[in-house]
């Protein structure tokens, strides 16, 4: 009789932990997909492909504007007010900005001395270019490459797209934790770890070279508007894979395409940017006179830069 009862103890509670794991594991559905259909959509200009993102346009340019005044407060940063370049930074912004698909952004363009080979763009259109990647630019042109890329990441929303999927990815995870909460530590530990692992090799990273190799295809488009010829994107992006320290990664386990992945994409593109860049020109909008050959090279260093700056 004892054991009986034991027995329909044992098995009451079976059940009762089997409801309370569908309960949670139901509310953390409900709450994928509550995020899922809160979240905006959208359509990315140039490409049309439509998309889902995490925040409105007010909130991700709050939050971008914010993130702009913390770098550049940092007490390492080196604003580049004055001078050449940095006038050639603003110059080539606005022309780009001026033929984006706005969607009132309010501009600002800093120069950064700093050896990096880098630049982005924040949610609301604040710019930032470190005078690194001046030496890979050479020219007008080769700044217009990089600028209308990460003008393009930011039009495109790509940040608040990815932070939708990151989100989901997490439930996705503590959903299967709960699920594995009957196991061992240790064959539940490795089970998360595969699961993040298979996350990030086969959704996360692949979304993120999606989502550069469509700033690149934008990117050429807002050049040839602006006057740019695109044809230099090739060239640029040449230089900036010669110029990389140590071996390329593997492309699976990478948040950008391969160089060569990404050099074709640009030639496959090229025809669609050069009959806009035709279109453009034709209608009599020219790029501004062209800066001397080598201009640019080679980069100013720090310390005259420091001259003509000002530290935040």
């Amino acid at each position: 009789m004892q054991r009986q009862v034991r027995a329909v103890a044992v098995e009451e509670r079976g059940f009762a932990e089997i409801a309370s794991v569908g309960i949670l594991l139901a509310i953390l559905v409900g709450f994928a997909l509550f995020l899922y259909c809160r979240a905006e959509e959208q359509t990315v200009p140039v490409t049309g492909r439509t998309q889902r993102v995490a925040l409105s346009e007010e909130d991700q340019a709050q939050l971008g504007a914010e993130a702009y005044r913390d770098i550049l407060a940092g007490s390492a940063t080196e604003i580049v007010r004055t001078g050449p370049e940095a006038t050639l930074v603003r110059r080539t912004g606005e022309r780009i900005a001026a033929v984006a698909d706005d969607p009132g952004f309010v501009w600002e363009f800093t120069l950064i001395a700093s050896p990096a080979k880098n630049a982005w763009c924040l949610p609301g259109g604040k710019v930032a270019v470190y005078s690194g990647i001046l030496e890979i630019a050479r020219d007008e042109k080769g700044l217009a490459v990089v600028m209308a890329h990460e003008i393009a990441h930011a039009i495109a929303q790509h940040g608040a797209e990815r932070m939708l999927q990151e989100q989901l990815t997490r439930v996705g995870l503590l959903a299967l934790s709960t699920t594995l909460g009957g196991l061992d530590p240790a064959s539940r530990g490795a089970l998360l770890a595969l699961f993040g692992a298979g996350a990030q090799l086969g959704v996360l990273l692949p979304f993120s070279r999606d989502m550069e190799s469509e700033a690149d295809r934008i990117g050429l488009i807002y050049m040839a508007r602006a006057g740019y010829n695109p044809e230099a994107a090739i060239g640029f992006w040449e230089r900036m894979a010669a110029a990389r320290e140590g071996p390329e990664p593997p492309e699976y386990a990478s948040t950008h395409p391969s160089d060569a992945t990404r050099i074709a994409n640009l030639q496959k593109w090229l025809p669609e940017a050069m009959e806009e860049y035709r279109k453009t020109t034709e209608t009599g909008v020219t790029m501004l006179p062209q800066l001397p050959a080598g201009f640019l090279l080679p980069p100013a260093p720090a310390q005259r830069m420091a001259a003509t700056s000002a530290s935040d």
